[in-house]
């Protein structure tokens, strides 16, 4: 598992940051954009794709951003390396067609509107870069992520509003120096991590010479036994109030930490011997060690609330959604204690309720949950997002480093 933190920058430091920024992008060429389009055999053109309640209320948000960071090894000549790739990513957007079109919104009184995913076709973005002057271990063996690794991104800046003029999916490969970095950038009201995931599996797949899926994604919109109504109305004056907004954020400095199995063993037998059970998983006693070390690291009023925020991902609990649903379908959930309550826990205690607040989510609780949104449905801004919020995603679970394109695994996954 990765996990990353983030702090603010001092104050001497935000100038170079900026400066350092605008040098990124000049490290960075690009030598083509394309748009790739799925072959003229596509059999999802013209599929009409209706969003949920799950989709719809990251509308206002950023797209899902995740790069993987590639060593040299048999990639050849690099034109012929770089049009390999994007042919293998066509044949790979067959079988995705969502990814291949744009949003589409009705306008449905003057009240209200819908959202949906019109699947013509309109094509992917696939950018070509190329930044000679940066090794692999500018990368991964500097304390900080180096900022540059942003540029290594397509289609920053945007809501996913913005999918409605824009392409869902982006691509950039970067030559660097002694490796490649590819890039991700998709939709968030089109996929969550799993379907992110489970998209550039599929492509590395293709790449390596499968013809066929072995894991086919399932578009319909089918849940709890239909009885949703579709499509999902919203008020307009929810997403006129927002859109065009931008979301800059402060100088931030960013630095990863890697955790040992044999550590995090430790951690769970040590969260599992506090409470006196077997329940805690791996998962959660290591965010209850982090948010601790947070709350502990911080100077906070002994009644000043902290929250910790959780995703629950729907898949295994409901039983319309399958395994391979291509989508949003996750939710988030919240615990909230004051800093002296927090210092005063255990790693097992904060785990326990974790472990609690997550079984407590059954089918029955999501479907009460999508019935209460659709009734006065609410999108999420970054106003929301309160400076006193931990916030946790992506999942051990996700299948990031067995991407193999035809050159060997990733060795180090980054964010946008």
């Amino acid at each position: 598992m990765q996990t990353s933190s983030k702090g603010k920058a001092n104050p001497h430091r935000v100038h170079s940051s900026v400066s350092n920024l605008v040098q990124d992008m000049e490290v960075v060429r690009c030598i083509s954009s394309t748009l790739v389009q799925a072959p003229s055999t596509h059999q999802g053109e013209n599929q009409r794709v209706e969003l949920t309640q799950w989709d719809l209320r990251l509308l206002l948000l950023g797209p899902i951003q995740k790069g993987l960071l590639f060593r040299d090894g048999e990639f050849g000549d690099r034109t012929t390396f770089f049009d390999t790739l994007k042919a293998s990513l066509s044949r790979t957007l067959q079988h995705f067609p969502p990814l291949t079109g744009r949003l589409a919104m009705t306008e449905l009184d003057d009240e209200m509107v819908s959202f949906f995913i019109d699947c013509n076709n309109a094509g992917a973005l696939f950018v070509h870069a190329e930044a000679d002057g940066v090794a692999v271990s500018d990368i991964v063996e500097t304390v900080y992520v180096p900022s540059i690794v942003h540029s290594f991104f397509p289609l920053n800046g945007l809501t996913n509003y913005d999918g409605i003029s824009q392409p869902l999916l982006g691509v950039q490969v970067t030559k660097l120096a002694d490796g490649v970095f590819v890039g991700c950038t998709i939709n968030h009201s089109v996929v969550d991590g799993s379907s992110f995931w489970h998209f550039i599996n599929s492509w590395s797949e293709i790449s390596r010479g499968s013809i066929h899926l072995s894991k086919p994604p399932i578009f319909q919109r089918s849940l709890f036994d239909n009885t949703i109504e579709y499509p999902i109305r919203i008020p307009r004056s929810s997403v006129e109030k927002f859109r065009g907004d931008q979301f800059i954020p402060p100088p931030l400095v960013e630095r990863v930490f890697h955790f040992s199995k044999e550590n995090i063993a430790k951690l769970k037998a040590k969260a599992n011997a506090e409470v006196r059970g077997n329940n805690i998983s791996s998962l959660h006693a290591l965010l209850s060690h982090l948010w601790l070390s947070i709350i502990r690291n911080k100077e906070l009023s002994p009644n000043e609330e902290m929250t910790f925020y959780l995703t629950i991902g729907t898949r295994p609990r409901v039983h319309d959604v399958s395994e391979w649903y291509f989508g949003n379908a996750a939710k988030g959930v919240t615990i909230t204690m004051k800093a002296k309550e927090l210092r005063e826990q255990n790693i097992g205690d904060i785990a326990l309720e974790m472990n609690k607040l997550v079984h407590a989510h059954t089918e029955e609780v999501f479907k009460r949950d999508i019935e209460s949104w659709i009734a006065s449905p609410k999108l999420t801004t970054m106003e929301m997002v309160s400076p006193k919020l931990i916030l946790t995603s992506s999942s051990p679970r996700f299948d990031v480093y067995g991407n193999d394109f035809g050159w060997g695994r990733p060795i180090a996954v980054r964010s946008g």
